[in-house]
């Protein structure tokens, strides 16, 4: 997403370099990941962001619906949002949106050796065999959530903290060489695969909701 990141820088830039609104820089930890970024001070009651977050590729291993995968996820995200404070203090409300590289790979760890049941057959796939798949968010979400901090207030540290979703439903999209291939007398079909990849998803769960929650600090100009 280049073009979006350059876009963003420059309304950072922008925000920056706005000598009427009072800003402030901050940097949190949690998901996703590590994020850095550039709040405005509208007025007593409203502020604005921009910031950008990411955990970089987490991999791990994992047995889901009887199939041993290598998974690797990556959330990496630009936020834009608007704060509104409803009362006096640092309590707010956020909405905005977020532009999102967010998706979990899976990749089989077939070893020729190792038996699968797909759709109630016993089958052993080959070392060249694979079923991988991928959960992949839309690269735009709206996002809601509350949080901590960013309101107006005198120079320097501070603390802040924000909950929130993403919404939007993650699309699930498998990739398989098992179709027509046999095994122990049994040749597979498009309607086996079909079954068990409603059996992997349901596993997983239809994801409609991109979690976030972090903390750090900012420091006010």
């Amino acid at each position: 997403m280049p073009a979006t990141a350059a876009a963003l820088s420059g309304l950072m830039v922008c925000l920056a370099t706005t000598p009427a609104l009072a800003g402030e820089s901050y940097v949190q930890v949690g998901a996703p990941g590590v994020v850095v970024g550039y709040a405005m001070t509208v007025n007593q009651k409203l502020g604005l962001r921009v910031d950008a977050g990411t955990t970089g590729n987490v991999k791990r291993t994992h047995s889901i619906s009887g199939v041993g995968f290598d998974t690797k996820a990556q959330y990496n995200r630009f936020g834009v949002f608007a704060d509104y404070f409803p009362f006096t203090g640092r309590f707010r409300l956020t909405g905005g949106l977020t532009l999102n590289k967010a998706q979990l790979d899976l990749h089989s760890r077939f070893d020729g050796a190792s038996s699968i049941t797909v759709n109630g057959h016993d089958i052993t796939p080959a070392a060249t065999d694979y079923y991988n798949a991928q959960f992949k968010f839309p690269a735009v979400m709206p996002y809601i959530g509350i949080g901590w901090g960013h309101q107006a207030r005198a120079a320097g540290m501070g603390f802040v903290a924000d909950v929130g979703v993403s919404i939007g439903h993650a699309k699930f999209s498998p990739d398989t060489n098992l179709v027509g291939k046999t095994y122990n007398s049994y040749t597979i079909t498009q309607a086996d695969v079909d079954a068990k990849t409603d059996e992997i998803n349901h596993t997983i769960g239809r994801i409609t909701l991109l979690p976030s929650a972090s903390f750090g600090v900012n420091y006010r100009y």
